[in-house]
Parts: structure tokens; C-alpha cells; sequence
């Protein structure tokens, strides 16, 4: 007879063969459990038969309470617990701080000259409001919104208790401008002060001026400019060029045609002597 061969070793074959313990035991609880559903079963079905006034119902709850727990229970020492080792949510970093600080406060003072975009205060919260040619940003920072001098004031008809900042065009200026006053802009200008007078007199000055000056070659000559104007001084208008009349039009074209042909005889004329000699 020929015997089958076994080439796995020894200890893989005993595992095989022989059961562990773990399976004994839950082998044993298995075929507990079922003898005790048989048993209750059979209980049930004999107190029916000797009961018969018993109702389903009650004998469906008896089984429910007669049927073990399938679940396994797990010990509370097999839990694991774990500690934090560090407070949560920040509670260990919320205490008392000695950071550096946040450089606020005045950054323009009094008078002080600035350009469009220079931060003049820094504050938290609206200890200053902007006034005059001057804005806030959302952290409160005032700063200028125009080429000027700083000013602080404050406005009672505006706000009996708050404090403005403003940017002023002129050093002498002061603030707050009355009510009706006009609204100056700068619209990139600079303001200057007009003398109608004083205007009168340069105009003169610069008319006794007018004389020939020495040019090159020791010779006294007008300039170009004043030769320009000469017209103007005289009083001679020019009349508008009408481009619908086209008749002044073609006289202009004779003119200039007469002209071309005068000069180019006089050239071809030094030409001729000038191959004869």
C-alpha cells in the first residue's frame, strides 16, 4: 500500500492535529450555550402545553430574556487611557505676556512737511480722526492724502469732543476753516499770489527792454522772436484761411507756382555765366 508523506515539520502538524485551548474553551462555551437555548426551549413549549392560557407575546419576552448576550464583554482593564501631557486650546500660552511693542503714536508732528501716503499717527481704535486732506485706514492709521503741513485741532461745530488731524497747504493756514468757507484743491498747482500792478509794471519793463543786440560777427540784429511779433505790436490781423474757397485756394497755387519758376530761371541763369567764363 502506498501512504501519503508528510513534508511540513512537526510543529505545523501538531498545531493541526491538536486544538489549541483558546478553541477548546470556545468550543465549550458554544455547546453550553446551545444546551441552555435547548433547555429554555423545551421549558417554554411544556409550560405552553401545560398553560395554555398564556399569551404569545409573554412567552417571546420570556425567550428574549432566556437567550445569553452573543457580545463579548470587554474588561476595563484592557482599556487604554490617554492623558493629555499638555494643556489644550491654547490655556498654556493665554498668560501674561511682555511682548515688544507696537511702535504707536505720532509719526508727523506740528507743521511738519509730508507727501500724499505718509502715515501721520498710529493708534488702536479713533483716539484721532482724519480732517482736512487726510484719511483712516482700518487699523486706524491716519495718513496724509495730499503735499502739506500737519495740523492738529480741534472742530466744536463738527464734534464737541473729538480731535483732528489735518494736512494744510500753507504753513500759515489754520484749522478748522469756517463753515462757509471755499474748499481749497490743489489739483497739482501751486498757489501763488496775484498783483495786477505788479503785472502792469513787468510788461512795461520788459517793452523798454526791446532793443537790437549784439550777434556774431559784431553786428547789432533784432531777434527772431521780436522780428515775430512785430505784427502783433502793429496791430495787423491776418484773415481766417476759409478751406471752402477754392478760388483764394488756386490763386495761392499760381502764386507759388510763379515764384518756383522765377527761381529756377535766375538758377539756370548763374549756371550759363558761370560756363562761359
Amino acid at each position: 500500500m502506498i501512504q501519503p508523506r508528510f513534508n511540513a515539520p512537526l510543529r505545523v502538524l501538531d498545531f493541526l492535529f491538536t486544538p489549541s485551548t483558546s478553541l477548546l474553551s470556545t468550543q465549550q462555551t458554544t455547546r453550553s450555550l446551545s444546551h441552555l437555548s435547548r433547555r429554555t426551549a423545551s421549558n417554554a413549549s411544556s409550560s405552553k402545553l401545560f398553560c395554555p392560557s398564556m399569551s404569545g407575546s409573554s412567552v417571546l419576552q420570556q425567550r428574549r430574556h432566556s437567550q445569553p448576550q452573543s457580545r463579548p464583554t470587554i474588561l476595563r482593564s484592557q482599556l487604554q487611557v490617554r492623558y493629555a501631557s499638555h494643556a489644550s486650546q491654547g490655556r498654556a500660552n493665554n498668560g501674561p505676556k511682555n511682548g515688544p511693542g507696537k511702535r504707536l503714536g505720532a509719526k508727523k508732528s506740528g507743521d511738519q512737511f509730508v507727501i500724499p501716503g505718509n502715515i501721520i499717527f498710529r493708534q488702536r481704535g479713533s483716539k484721532w480722526f482724519p480732517g482736512e486732506n487726510c484719511g483712516m485706514g482700518r487699523d486706524h492709521t491716519i495718513y496724509s492724502l495730499a503735499t502739506g503741513y500737519v495740523k492738529y485741532y480741534t472742530d466744536p461745530e463738527r464734534h464737541p469732543n473729538r480731535k483732528y488731524i489735518g494736512v494744510a497747504f500753507d504753513k500759515s493756514d489754520k484749522f478748522p476753516l469756517p463753515r462757509n468757507a471755499i474748499t481749497k484743491r490743489r489739483l497739482g498747482m501751486v498757489a501763488v499770489p496775484r498783483d495786477i500792478e505788479q503785472e502792469k509794471a513787468n510788461k512795461a519793463l520788459k517793452e523798454a527792454e526791446i532793443a537790437p543786440t549784439l550777434r556774431p560777427g559784431y553786428m547789432y540784429r533784432v531777434a527772431n522772436w521780436q522780428i515775430g511779433r512785430v505784427a502783433e505790436r502793429a496791430g495787423v490781423r491776418v484773415p481766417e484761411w476759409n478751406k471752402k474757397d477754392r478760388f483764394a485756394a488756386w490763386r495761392r497755387r499760381m502764386e507759388r507756382r510763379k515764384i518756383a519758376a522765377q527761381l529756377k530761371d535766375a538758377k539756370s541763369r548763374r549756371k550759363g555765366k558761370k560756363n562761359k567764363a
